[in-house]
């Protein structure tokens, strides 16, 4: 895709951005004036080991923490000066999250898992498309239970998708799963990435899954250290690890 999209229709700026946690005397930094941009339709992988920011960043660019310094927009909103009401509404309207671990509600069938969020969406996806857009349209009337952490996860894809998010971020979701069935989950974030356009980022450690993406943005230390595009991505089929 065109990274070199209209600067008007950014979905995140980011300038500065700094983050310090304060554990009692000692200051870590989290991350250490980072600029980066995320644009339409893109996919990004921020790859990096444990300990460089990686987490930090996506959390911030969710509304789920705070910046230190700088400043993060979103469609040439100023995140970084929101108020705790104006931070929810966005995460609740505008932001589907992915997570390693799928805190899907256990009672719940995966269809029931899905509607619990598009009940209070805007203009959310029928529960059932989300699920089908998976690979999951079989699998509809299953609790947690009786699926595999694959599924389960895709289940958690589908939730997040379901309330037709701006933008869906991913924090390692393929760390608890093996190679395969991780393939099969980026398979679904591919998926959505193509069909409905949002805006993806996923953090990861892992380098081969750098392939499928538009961008991979490399952190180290809190730093971004290298921006680099892939002029031909992978099929998440040919990445194995």
């Amino acid at each position: 895709m065109n990274t070199m999209a209209n600067r008007d229709d950014i979905v995140f700026q980011v300038r500065g951005l700094t983050k310090v946690y304060r554990m009692g005397e000692v200051e870590v930094h989290a991350l250490r004036g980072v600029d980066m941009e995320l644009y339409p339709g893109e996919l990004v992988v921020l790859l990096g080991p444990s300990g460089s920011g990686k987490s930090t960043l996506l959390n911030i660019l969710g509304g789920l923490d705070t910046a230190s310094d700088g400043h993060v927009s979103y469609r040439g909103k100023d995140l970084t000066r929101a108020n705790e009401k104006e931070l929810t509404e966005y995460r609740r309207y505008h932001v589907g999250f992915v997570f390693q671990f799928y805190n899907l509600i256990p009672s719940l069938t995966a269809l029931e898992n899905v509607a619990v969020v598009t009940e209070i969406a805007v203009s959310p996806m029928d529960p059932g498309d989300a699920l089908a857009l998976v690979g999951l349209s079989t699998r509809l009337d299953h609790f947690p239970s009786q699926l595999s952490g694959g599924e389960q996860q895709r289940v958690a894809i589908a939730r997040a998708i379901s309330k037709n998010p701006s933008v869906l971020l991913c924090d390692e979701p393929t760390g608890a799963l093996d190679s395969e069935t991780g393939v099969m989950v980026l398979e679904a974030l591919d998926n959505v990435n193509r069909t409905l356009g949002t805006a993806t980022a996923i953090i990861t450690h892992n380098a081969d899954i750098a392939g499928m993406a538009d961008r991979v943005v490399h952190l180290s230390n809190g730093h971004i250290t290298d921006v680099s595009q892939n002029e031909v991505k992978k099929s998440p089929r040919d990445i194995t690890w």
